[in-house]
């Protein structure tokens, strides 16, 4: 059986859960007997994967013009809108390349074209992994402006004519179901993300808190993700105004999706800094050893996520023996055991202050009580070596792969 998988995201250049889904799965499924694995890239060049460039110089804005004749004139205002459509352009490159492969297996909405294309020219299965739903991320219109109508009919097309959409958690296949009804539910399966325990794993080291400039004497709660109104930093933020003053807030946040929440967030860091010391900003992506050493001796691990199909950043704390304090949305109720493994906040877009104030309590019990904290990260890590293998993951992704091919 040939496999090409198709994403943005693959090491070294991984941001997300997605990127760390993809880089796991192909490792295993290239271990699954019968099965030839290519993976496809958009983006810079690496090792292991055929890649395609957002380059094209076609759709340069300084290249665009007002009217429909040769560029006259400078129109910044249209990066969001091009920036989409150099990830079309770098589809249409990677179909071009996918002949020959009996599954085409994408990821996200920035390689679901070239999965619907080849689909369609070569008559390939297509299975798509719903790591997140553009329907349920409108703030997503902020960041690319009218490229979220062209991702969201990408990935609406994409899903439709799925021969199989495999979701990350329970709760994101009741998502898939309702945001397209026109999809077969018994073409969406439940295959939950994976954690490599052997990887993640309690360490003892801290010259990366050293570095870091993280006081060793003091406890700390930390959070790891991007900087987008899905990950709802801002209302961590806000709570940790009430933490106890001897925590420590220690944030790994990459850029900003716009400058507008840039500017919020750096405001309520700078608030934070005014009224309490302890607050260590990470600005740049940690390597995954030294994002190891940090999850290993936090407190409290924090996923203050408004929107999250699973959160594959809570299994990673967990496998490392953290507590983790998260909010009750999408798939993360199915990873973290409340009261077991964690603590879970319930949240109310409509009562965000009553969210942030369930943060502030929940970190702070954990804080002021280590031996219940220690409990609950070992519970964790047991719960992650247990039921969240990459083995089991890679299994039953090729058991729906043949059951696409037998059905066609």
């Amino acid at each position: 059986m040939r496999v090409g998988v198709l994403t943005r995201e693959y090491p070294p250049y991984v941001y997300g859960g997605a990127g760390v889904h993809v880089d796991f799965l192909v490792r295993h499924l290239r271990q699954q007997p019968g099965v030839d694995v290519e993976v496809h890239a958009l983006g810079e060049p690496r090792d292991g994967a055929h890649t395609y460039a957002e380059d094209d110089p076609r759709l340069d804005p300084a290249r665009i013009s007002a009217g429909s004749g040769p560029a006259t004139e400078h129109r910044p205002d249209l990066e969001k809108e091009l920036s989409a459509l150099r990830v079309l352009s770098a589809d249409i490159a990677m179909a071009g390349a996918l002949g020959g492969q009996d599954v085409v297996h994408s990821h996200t909405w920035y390689a679901n074209a070239a999965g619907r294309l080849a689909q369609l020219l070569y008559g390939a299965a297509h299975v798509v992994t719903a790591h997140s739903l553009e329907p349920l991320r409108p703030w997503k219109a902020e960041q690319l402006g009218g490229g979220y109508r062209l991702s969201s009919w990408i990935e609406r097309s994409a899903y439709e004519a799925a021969d199989a959409v495999v979701a990350v958690s329970e709760g994101m296949r009741a998502d898939v179901c309702t945001a397209y009804p026109g999809i077969d539910p018994g073409r969406v399966h439940v295959i939950r993300n994976g954690i490599d325990t052997d990887f993640y794993r309690p360490v003892e080291e801290t010259d990366v808190l050293e570095r870091l400039g993280v006081d060793l004497s003091r406890p700390y709660v930390t959070f790891v993700g991007r900087i987008t109104r899905q990950k709802g930093v801002p209302h961590l933020l806000r709570a940790a105004l009430s933490l106890p003053p001897e925590t420590q807030l220690v944030l790994l946040a990459g850029a900003a999706d716009t400058p507008e929440l840039a500017r919020e967030t750096d405001g309520l860091v700078e608030r934070l800094r005014a009224e309490r010391t302890g607050v260590v900003l990470v600005s740049e992506m940690l390597p995954r050893e030294e994002l190891r050493q940090v999850l290993s001796h936090a407190r409290v691990f924090c996923c203050p996520s408004v929107y999250e199909p699973l959160g594959i950043v809570n299994l990673e704390a967990m496998a490392c023996r953290t507590a983790v304090v998260a909010s009750d949305v999408g798939g993360i109720p199915e990873v973290v055991a409340d009261g077991e493994t964690g603590l879970l906040v319930h949240y109310d877009r409509d009562d965000p202050r009553a969210f942030e104030a369930g943060l502030a309590d929940a970190i702070t019990r954990l804080v002021e009580d280590a031996g219940t904290a220690d409990a609950m990260g070992r519970a964790g890590r047991a719960r992650a070596e247990a039921e969240f293998g990459w083995d089991a993951v890679a299994e039953q992704t090729v058991e729906v792969y043949r059951s696409v091919l037998a059905g066609r």
